[in-house]
């Protein structure tokens, strides 16, 4: 049984694994695409585009701002089980209930 995810079947481990895996290049990709986003902000505001059209910077601020939102809910979600049964060292959970809650409500 693979130690980073004890309550785990070993038949499912793979699965698992890729899931995990498929997780954090979607995390990645948002928040590339946020990273561009903001570059292109960040040129508008070095052009003075935002006195001008400020409409459009308003909106890729926005953007931006989902982006980024949508990243920490998924690495939120994405570890939610596990942060609150995968114990660390062998003793208790990486995260309690309480400690989650918290976290996602940084994010709203």
């Amino acid at each position: 049984m693979n130690p980073t995810l004890p309550n785990r079947p070993p038949e499912s481990a793979g699965a698992a694994a890729a899931e995990d895996e498929a997780s954090a290049r979607a995390v990645l990709n948002r928040l590339r695409r946020a990273q561009g986003q903001l570059a292109g902000v960040i040129t508008m505001v070095e052009e003075g585009r935002d006195c001008r059209d400020c409409r459009d910077v308003v909106t890729q601020l926005a953007a931006v701002s989902r982006a980024l939102d949508r990243a920490g809910f998924k690495i939120i979600a994405g570890r939610m089980r596990e942060c609150l049964t995968a114990p660390e060292d062998g003793g208790t959970p990486a995260m309690n209930e309480a400690e989650l809650e918290k976290l996602f409500l940084t994010l709203a």
